[in-house]
Order: structure tokens, then C-alpha cells, then sequence
């Protein structure tokens, strides 16, 4: 399974709370739903829709799992919301139990566990593991080399702090672009993947 993330993300890096005002304020982030006046359905929704058609599974960290869970169960009926509660899932925490798994076909990856069960998902045959926000996670799939493809929508906006996927530490990591298409809203939705080496 190749991993792929997908991110709304700003042009200054920060992908904190793209959906709502409530959704993520840790560290007094103001500025929730910030995505919302790029959205361009035709150039974004066509990017999600080819993202999901190649989708096995979701993998989640625990906060945006449960902002998911509660949200996408409700909107049975539309053809997006009923792949995304079909999917298997699979979500990484340290505090959840099996029973707070309340989104149908979802797994707990143990926190503690998380690597090395994530790299036998990815060694396993099946469509992409696909991530969506999930910040910390992302952050550590990158640190630890598995991430297969990197899908950014960049929007023109700049946030002045918040969370971002990227890790530091100071490793140098090469990325090819693979392709680009910018919406009438100004933003770029980006694919990329690692540089084999040469």
C-alpha cells in the first residue's frame, strides 16, 4: 500500500484547523475554517475524487479521526460520505480504547506501536493508505521515510503560526514534482513524491 497524505496547508506551512472555528485551536489558533474561501469544487473536488479512487484505506491520528467520526456518518447518502464510512480505518492514539471506535470499520493503532504497524500495512497489498490532516502523524510518517506521495493544496493565505506536517531536525529531504494545477481561487494543488535515489 503506497502512503499518500493530503493536505490543505497555507503559504506559510500551517495546515491547523483548515475546516471549522472549533476544530483545532490548541496553542489559541483564531483562525479555524480558514480553507473555506479557496474551495474550488471543480479544480479540489476533482483532485479528492481521483485521491479516493485509488484509496484501500484511511489512516487517521486521533483528533482529526474523531472530527471525522463525528461529522461523516450523518452524511450517508452522498457518494463521498459513503466511501469514506466504508473504508477501513485506522486510527493511531494513545488514549483511545477499542470501545470509543464508534466510525464503522475502524482499527486502533496503539500509539506506542505506530511505526512498526504502519510499515506492515504499507508492506501489505491493497489501493493507497491515505492520510488527511492529521499533523502530527504526517509529521512522523515523514521523519520515518513512508511516505509514498505528498498531495499539498496550497492556499494563498498566510496564517502567522499553527501546526504544520513538516519535520525538523535538520534532514535534508528531495521531493519530485509530479504535477500541478492551480483552481480559479488561486490555489495550487501539488503532487509530489520522494526522489529515488540517483
Amino acid at each position: 500500500m503506497r502512503i499518500v497524505i493530503s493536505e490543505f496547508i497555507s503559504l506559510d506551512g500551517v495546515v491547523q484547523a483548515p475546516g471549522g472555528p472549533g476544530e483545532d485551536t490548541d496553542g489559541g489558533f483564531a483562525h479555524g475554517g480558514w480553507s473555506h474561501p479557496f474551495f474550488d469544487p471543480e479544480t479540489m473536488g476533482a483532485a479528492f475524487t481521483e485521491a479516493m479512487s485509488s484509496t484501500g484505506a484511511l489512516l487517521f491520528g486521533r483528533r482529526t479521526w474523531q472530527t471525522m467520526a463525528a461529522a461523516w456518518p450523518e452524511r450517508a447518502g452522498d457518494p463521498f460520505a459513503d466511501q469514506m464510512n466504508a473504508l477501513p480505518k485506522y486510527v493511531v492514539s494513545r488514549t483511545l480504547g477499542d470501545a470509543d471506535l464508534i466510525w464503522n470499520n475502524s482499527t486502533l493503532i496503539p500509539g506506542d506501536k505506530a511505526v512498526d504497524l504502519i510499515r506492515e500495512l504499507r508492506e501489505s497489498d491493497g489501493g493507497d493508505l491515505s492520510v488527511m490532516g492529521s499533523p502530527t502523524l504526517v509529521r512522523t510518517l515523514l521523519q520515518e521515510g513512508l511516505v509514498d506521495e505528498l498531495r499539498l493544496m496550497i492556499m494563498p493565505v498566510l496564517l502567522g503560526g499553527g501546526k504544520t506536517i513538516f519535520p525538523d531536525g535538520g534532514t535534508l529531504r528531495t521531493l519530485d514534482l509530479v504535477s500541478t494545477v492551480t483552481s480559479k481561487t488561486g490555489v495550487h494543488v501539488c503532487t509530489y513524491r520522494p526522489t529515488a535515489s540517483r
